[in-house]
């Protein structure tokens, strides 16, 4: 049997449809038409970066349509997240303390774009990392010449592909930090995707490190 080509273009619009319909224009405070052209610039980007790249699977997807904190919360981003087939909304951890969250910045080596979204390529959840401190995780992707993601990356991964998390294939989001030894991971708690985080030092056997290209494709 014949595999079906990959189609970016209709993966971009399927991506867009689908944070349309999870009222992502209203949280933006905009209406769906000034979404949708806010971020249509995007389209033509997501075939050029996409060539030659496989189709998506739980595991490795071509490209996410990644909208930003700038635009829309972390909170209410996650809070419309689910696992594939499951309805209970996302959550964020308890340990994460008042005012903690927006702590936790891109690092420098990501060169995330400024503005509300951005693209991001040749994203993988990471399983090859699984049982690995973050810190030993960063040295395999940089050596294969990848990034780690960021929490506003993670969030997109698991609200376009739901399938991307699952039992024992969750993973950490290395590219935000904060400071300090904590990491932020997407997991599974109570049938639901959680934010919580673990320490750069420490593995956990469910627990890879997701990664990416290391090109960001924004808006200017």
């Amino acid at each position: 049997m014949t595999e079906t080509p990959f189609d970016a273009e209709t993966e971009f619009d399927r991506q867009l449809d689908r944070l349309v319909q999870l009222g992502y224009p209203a949280l933006a405070g905009l209406p769906e038409t000034a979404f949708r052209d806010l971020v249509a610039p995007l389209r033509v980007r997501a075939v050029e970066g996409t060539a030659g790249l496989p189709a998506p699977t739980d595991a490795r997807v071509p490209f996410l349509l990644v909208i930003t904190r700038d635009l829309i919360g972390v909170v209410e981003r996650l809070e419309l997240t689910t696992l594939a087939s499951k309805r209970k909304p996302g959550f964020l951890d308890r340990n994460y303390a008042e005012a903690d969250l927006p702590r936790f910045d891109p690092i420098k080596e990501l060169e995330v774009p400024t503005g509300p979204a951005y693209l991001l390529f040749d994203v993988d959840r990471g399983e090859e990392f699984r049982n690995l401190p973050p810190v030993t995780a960063v040295e395999g992707m940089t050596a294969q010449g990848r990034l780690p993601l960021s929490i506003d990356e993670g969030l997109a991964f698991v609200t376009l592909h739901p399938a991307a998390l699952a039992s024992n294939r969750c993973f950490s989001l290395v590219g935000s930090r904060c400071g300090d030894k904590r990491v932020p991971a997407l997991w599974i708690s109570q049938g639901a995707p959680k934010l919580g985080w673990c320490w750069y030092g420490n593995p956990h056997t469910w627990l890879g490190s997701a990664s990416a290209r290391p090109e960001r494709v924004g808006l200017e």
